[in-house]
């Protein structure tokens, strides 16, 4: 089987490679740069590119690209460390829910700023008792005539303190099933009664917030899709966000830097050297086959659980090839200290595993009952 790129790729991941070199020489490097680097006049540039959207249908004012496309650009921009963080989201989940569930009113809003990098978006999901699980959110949308008033907290709200807007994952009713009464509605985040508290965490970064929210009222209308369906919107939302480039080479930068200082006439760094490569490889056949739609539904949770090992097992090699570099505290200390987020962003490798099993797989919850009998006379 040929895997090689066309023509056409290979120009792309060229101009790609380019304009992400030239963006860490004026912007600097970021680990993890999806989630660290921030930058709002590098956005806007990604906008007038059009790689911003572009894999949207046209008639939202996307770029009705091949899927593929949008993988090269964003490879390439992950592994050289852009700063890609202020339009990721919306780029990525936002927009495309808006083009799926949202109205005609929501997406003439705001869309066209999405496009032009110029609105960045974060995503009120994760709650203090409620992480993985989403039917147990708490936080509380009461109808109130022509508006929604909220009240409530989220946390692990990555750049909830820098967004326009929040997408927010709430409760609406509840009655009935639990994962029956959540909505999806957008939240202005410098609407009164947000409170929002940057945490700082080991390596120092702060994109991650905490989002209080009391008596925050928003417009009826600002509810995306269908009031009480928000579980099976917000699951082809987390489809996108787990099987994705981003998922795979995140520290790329770093293992570039630790494979050119590597003693490559040991034999078991060699050998360590082909597994992370050959991981490279696998992991990127993955995330294409969820890229071009080929992979089972739910199969993104395969697709992450073996990126973000990888990551971490990466990250491991970089530590051992630098030894005592790799404590001196600078950028490179950093990313290797933020390595452990990997597999919990997104979903902890264990509910990735529980969710193959249960939806891919169909393997039951619980595994069945034995009768067993004593062999004692």
């Amino acid at each position: 089987m040929d895997f090689a790129w066309a023509p056409e790729h290979v120009a792309l991941r060229t101009r790609a490679r380019c304009v992400a070199n030239d963006a860490v020489a004026r912007y600097g490097r970021f680990n993890d740069t999806w989630m660290n680097g921030y930058s709002k006049d590098f956005s806007t540039e990604l906008g007038a590119l059009g790689w911003i959207g572009m894999t949207w249908p046209s008639e939202f004012g996307g770029g009705g690209r091949p899927a593929i496309e949008r993988l090269i650009i964003a490879e390439e921009m992950i592994a050289a460390g852009a700063p890609i963080a202020a339009s990721w989201f919306a780029d990525r989940q936002m927009g495309p829910a808006l083009i799926a569930y949202g109205s005609k009113q929501q997406q003439d809003e705001f869309l066209p700023d999405m496009l032009a990098g110029k609105t960045t978006w974060c995503i009120g999901m994760s709650e203090p008792n409620a992480g993985s699980d989403l039917a147990s959110l708490k936080t509380f949308a009461q109808d109130d005539g022509d508006e929604w008033v909220i009240n409530g907290q989220k946390i692990w709200t990555s750049f909830g303190e820098v967004a326009d807007y929040c997408y927010l994952i709430c409760r609406t009713s509840i009655d009935g099933p639990p994962h029956a009464g959540i909505s999806e509605i957008i939240v202005p985040m410098n609407t009164p009664g947000i409170d929002v508290r940057p945490i700082k965490d080991m390596t120092t970064n702060s994109h991650f917030c905490e989002v209080f929210y009391t008596d925050v009222r928003v417009p009826k209308s600002n509810l995306v899709g269908v009031q009480g369906g928000a579980f099976s919107q917000t699951m082809r939302q987390l489809e996108h966000e787990r099987g994705g480039i981003d998922r795979l080479v995140s520290n790329k930068a770093l293992y570039d830097m630790a494979r050119k200082r590597a003693d490559t006439t040991n034999k078991v760094v060699r050998q360590e050297i082909a597994n992370i490569e050959i991981g490279y490889r696998i992991g990127r056949i993955l995330v294409i086959r969820e890229t071009l739609r080929q992979a089972p539904a739910g199969f993104s949770a395969a697709t992450k659980c073996f990126c973000t090992e990888l990551e971490t097992r990466i990250a491991n090699f970089v530590f051992s090839t630098l030894g005592m570099d790799a404590t001196l505290w600078d950028d490179v200390t950093q990313g290797l200290a933020y390595a452990s987020g990997y597999t919990i962003m997104g979903g902890t490798s264990n509910v990735m595993r529980n969710i193959l099993g249960e939806r891919v797989l169909g393997l039951p919850k619980e595994p069945p009952a034995t009768n067993l009998k004593s062999t004692h006379n």
